[in-house]
């Protein structure tokens, strides 16, 4: 059971354009495939998991998001990066398209999503990180038992000043961007292991 990080992806891996509803909104930030890079070369599984009720709203086709994770995907390759897995929520309660009008497991801040890429990836969530830029990713984090950071990017900087004062649920980092984030989930790693041995 080994522990993974997993990402959020609008405003951590790629700009938060509100709904990505064309291929042509969908732009990596920087620095996001050299961090994903970093987790690959240290054999850490890198899972993507994003809530995307736009499907469920009717404001894009099941084919344009997978069009995007293609796109996504191949500019990581070009990088050099790769992403171990994508799992998505397509569910809304209050759904245009009845197909999704679920009250599903999945939704972050619910830890479905999580629980499935643990089981189908052989992973240890207690062992884990969950990386975004909002406090439904902390908040599942918490429920995974995971270890939360936030990132600056997207909606990060104003969550954290506008949303985190309030919040029960803390980051355990505060971190610029995802490869900020990546450094320091590295060392933390390596902390924890020479710990374990010396234990």
């Amino acid at each position: 059971m080994r522990p993974a990080v997993f990402l959020d992806r609008d405003g951590t891996i790629n700009e938060q354009m509100g709904y990505i509803n064309h291929i042509s909104r969908f732009h990596l930030l920087p620095r996001a495939a050299a961090a994903i890079r970093r987790l690959n070369e240290a054999g850490i599984p890198a899972v993507v998991v994003t809530n995307q009720s736009g499907l469920a709203r009717g404001y894009f086709p099941r084919e344009l998001l997978d069009e995007v994770h293609a796109l996504m995907q191949r500019q990581l390759a070009e990088a050099g990066a790769h992403v171990d897995g994508i799992y998505i929520c397509p569910h809304y309660p209050e759904a245009k398209l009845a197909e999704y009008r679920v009250n599903c497991d999945c939704r972050k801040p619910r830890p479905g999503l999580f629980t499935r890429a643990a089981t189908e990836l052989g992973l240890d969530l207690t062992r884990s990180y969950v990386v975004g830029d909002r406090w439904s990713d902390l908040k599942a984090a918490a429920r995974c038992q995971a270890t939360g950071i936030l990132v600056l990017t997207g909606y990060g900087r104003g969550d954290q000043a506008y949303i985190g004062p309030a919040q029960e649920i803390q980051p355990r980092l505060v971190a610029e961007d995802l490869f900020d984030a990546v450094t320091w989930i590295i060392d933390d790693l390596r902390d924890r292991a020479a710990a374990e041995k010396q234990s």
